[in-house]
């Protein structure tokens, strides 16, 4: 497949539009005046890339269904991705000032209304996956409901758990606390030990790493692509596909972070660099350094695309967007 003549900034404006009205009909339900609400509204619609619901939408694209099959779960999931990057914010995680380029819920509010905010997304992004004809039909002024393409109820129960299982205890919770417990002088309190010390030889703090962002990042993102293929109906060999797919690119974009955490621009990124080195956290650069994090980078998304290439020769066009999409994890800047 050839990039080349495909315009992923075109393609990324126009999911990310279309993305933002249902986003924004979602919040308009709600009493405006509420703190709680505002709150919500403040961290949900702060703009940010929105690449895990592109992916859901570029997913369902590539499986040859219409995109807006695939707009409960993708409303859903960065629902749930601004309440981990809400908490994630927070003094007793990582402690930022700035996401998005605005003031991170925490500072804009309060501590305990930020910990509310990501609270209530969380929880109401299942309303969005559980009764998606009840609230993305929705309209304020009373004109025709836009959304009419919605997956029936065995496929909604089925995205519930995908998204579920991928943002609890076995996915992005864990990878969090793996996280956490990976900074130095940490204590874990059922060892009574520096948590660092069970992985301190290099090799296994790389797999301990990796494993952490697969839960921590990677399994979204993974959740994200499987939403898309299984809203659209795809079949276990095109599953498998884009499950692979999914697999490489998700830890790829936290190698990137990682590297944009040394090297990035904090004008840029929306956010502040140099905070991992700062707070002594497990990163991809600080255990391989700088250039062969890069070059890992670079594997992992070469890999990605060879996996779209085991798509049938008529599908490979409509994959052009999720290749696009992984060439650009690997360049991005923010």
């Amino acid at each position: 497949m050839n990039t080349k003549n495909f315009n992923l900034s075109e393609y990324l404006h126009e999911k990310q539009g279309i993305l933002e009205e249902y986003l924004h009909r979602i919040i308009l339900q709600f009493d405006q005046e509420k703190e709680l609400v505002q709150a919500m509204k403040h961290s949900l619609m702060a703009g940010g890339k929105r690449l895990r619901p592109v992916l859901a939408m570029a997913t369902a694209e590539a499986a040859g269904e219409d995109f807006r099959i695939v707009l409960p779960a993708a409303c859903a999931i960065e629902m749930i991705h601004t309440y981990s990057l809400i908490h994630d914010d927070l003094p007793a995680m990582d402690n930022d000032d700035l996401r998005r380029g605005v003031p991170t819920c925490h500072k804009a509010f309060s501590e305990a209304t930020a910990i509310l905010a990501g609270d209530a997304l969380l929880t109401h992004a299942f309303t969005i996956l559980s009764k998606p004809e009840q609230i993305l039909s929705w309209s304020k002024s009373g004109s025709q409901p836009v959304f009419k393409i919605i997956p029936d109820q065995s496929t909604l129960l089925e995205l519930i758990s995908i998204i579920s299982g991928a943002a609890g205890v076995n996915g992005m919770v864990e990878g969090q606390m793996m996280d956490i417990l990976a900074v130095k002088d940490a204590i874990c309190p059922a060892l009574q030990m520096p948590a660092k010390a069970s992985i301190r030889p290099p090799a296994l703090q790389l797999d301990y790493l990796e494993r952490l962002h697969h839960l921590k990042t990677g399994r979204m993102i993974i959740a994200s692509v499987q939403s898309g293929a299984v809203s659209a109906g795809a079949d276990p060999g095109f599953f498998k596909i884009f499950t692979r797919y999914a697999e490489k690119i998700g830890l790829a974009f936290q190698v990137t972070d990682d590297i944009l955490n040394v090297e990035g621009d904090p004008a840029i990124m929306g956010k502040s660099a140099g905070s991992d080195k700062l707070n002594d956290k497990l990163t991809f650069p600080a255990l391989l350094g700088l250039e062969e994090s890069k070059q890992f980078a670079s594997r992992l998304v070469g890999e990605a695309i060879d996996a779209l290439s085991l798509l049938p020769f008529d599908f490979q066009e409509r994959a052009l967007p999720l290749e696009a999409i992984a060439e650009y994890i690997l360049k991005r800047k923010k």
